[in-house]
């Protein structure tokens, strides 16, 4: 067993998966390195290349101590492969092979099918990093600039993972694939990332973090879905994903949180009561809580999109395959196969949104999105008791599903963040007053100024309670090169 826990750090590419005895893939990997090492030293943190970074890397697969805390220069950081332990006698947990021997290989009907899912998840984790590669030059202290390094680095570990199974089990396409995972590029014209929300630009901390905590989410639920997967590699190589990206979204739900707590705390100082008062909260050094509401609204909203179709049959296709199940559906209660039952979907009937039941195969995107919803409402309800506990009155809000969507039933309609249908001239007049407007992000702009001397933070956004493997507030958790 132990074999399996932890890692070998003989190897150039540090793993779990007895590389040494696997040449053919080993040298394929080995080939792909350099080409990675160039798209990071590109791509990655614009100007830190040099800095050590108090970063931590996976030594095991153990949930209890698999990682270890060290200064590192990020192009040397050990990106590994790594797969949650192998489970003896697992079982297909649904689908049309449900109860069947889980795949040690890739069944040949859904090569195709199989792959692309495989390609779509890999294609998201490089593009996050070009999305971040100059927060570095803003953050509002080396705690910040230490947490949006170490969630790059984890992203190009998570890129390492999706690249083993491509070039283990999908022979030539497989390394095609890969390489064409290094070629394309966020927001670019020519060669963009496959997922809209992952050709969005990152201009500021404040959208880092609605991103790590939305965005990421809808990562989690992926993953989620993906660990469940009859094919057992990409269920084990998804399961250990999980255990780091946890920390992506604390990294966003506490940032927001920090945000928050600074503003209302601001406030009190102030004697400022009402929200409302934008101009005069600004004036403080801070991020006013409408601002935020409205940033919410645009990141809630384009990571709804990244679910596909509410009612989709390459989802129920992906289900009934037993390639891509639900939020852990091990729990759910049901035959996992889904022939007869249905599930409630939103959509636009007659000019009314209203609930449609539709098969439950086909409504698979729908079921993930509402488990989605749910998990986000959870960090919201945190939020909220922030604002409570200092006194303000105000409360954060998800906006309506069909609120500002590009893809599904509802992306040819206006609809306001309380779900009323409205025309277009209501919807162009609102606009600044739901989403960021630009001189929202102008203002947002000038509060992002660098902070490295240790133990300081930035006027907008407050210390956390606790520092990273319990270090004190001062520490020093980026060591810039001179």
């Amino acid at each position: 067993m132990s074999d399996i826990v932890n890692v070998d750090y003989s190897t150039k590419i540090p793993n779990n998966v007895n590389l040494t005895e696997d040449r053919q893939v080993l040298r394929a990997l080995e080939g792909w390195h350099p080409g990675y090492i160039d798209w990071w030293k590109t791509m990655g943190p614009n100007g830190f290349q040099e800095a050590l970074v108090y970063l931590r890397t996976a030594v095991s697969v153990d949930p209890k101590g698999w990682a270890k805390f060290d200064y590192v220069k990020m192009p040397d950081y050990r990106w590994g492969i790594l797969l949650a332990p192998h489970e003896e006698g697992r079982t297909i947990p649904f689908g049309q092979h449900y109860g069947k021997p889980a795949w040690q290989e890739v069944p040949g009907e859904y090569r195709a099918m199989l792959r692309r899912l495989v390609v779509i998840q890999g294609d998201t984790e490089p593009a996050s990093v070009e999305q971040q590669r100059h927060l570095g030059k803003t953050a509002p202290s080396l705690y910040d600039m230490r947490n949006v390094f170490q969630v790059n680095v984890e992203e190009g570990r998570h890129l390492w993972a999706m690249v083993y199974v491509l070039q283990k089990y999908f022979g030539r396409d497989g390394r095609e694939e890969a390489e064409q995972l290094l070629q394309r590029r966020s927001g670019d014209p020519d060669k963009p990332r496959m997922l809209g929300a992952f050709n969005e630009a990152t201009p500021d901390w404040l959208s880092f973090h609605m991103f790590t905590f939305f965005t990421d989410r809808d990562g989690k639920m992926q993953l989620e879905s993906l660990a469940q997967s009859g094919f057992d590699p990409l269920s084990r190589t998804c399961r250990f994903m999980l255990t780091e990206e946890a920390h992506h979204m604390f990294v966003g739900e506490t940032g927001i949180g920090r945000t928050i707590q600074r503003t209302c705390e601001a406030m009190k100082a102030a004697g400022i009561e009402d929200p409302s008062d934008v101009h005069n909260v600004r004036d403080l050094g801070v991020i006013d809580l409408p601002t935020m509401q409205k940033k919410l609204n645009l990141h809630y909203s384009l990571s709804l999109d990244l679910f596909g179709s509410e009612v989709s049959t390459n989802a129920a296709n992906a289900f009934n395959a037993s390639l891509k199940g639900r939020f852990q559906e091990t729990k759910i209660e049901d035959d996992h196969k889904l022939e007869s039952s249905t599930y409630p979907v939103l959509k636009l009937v007659d000019g009314e949104i209203k609930r449609v039941d539709e098969p439950a195969l086909t409504a698979i995107n729908m079921r993930l999105r509402d488990d989605y919803t749910a998990d986000c409402q959870r960090g919201l309800d945190r939020w909220n008791k922030i604002i409570d506990r200092v006194g303000v009155s105000f409360q954060f809000q998800l906006p309506h599903v069909a609120f500002h969507r590009q893809i599904g039933e509802f992306k040819d309609v206006n609809a306001s963040p309380s779900g009323d249908l409205v025309d277009a001239a209501r919807w162009n007049q609102q606009k600044d007053a739901w989403l960021p407007s630009k001189d929202d992000g102008d203002f947002i702009q000038s509060l992002m100024h660098q902070v490295v001397e240790p133990g300081k933070f930035a006027s907008w956004i407050a210390p956390p309670r606790v520092g990273i493997d319990n270090k004190p507030g001062d520490f020093e958790y980026v060591k810039l090169a001179a």
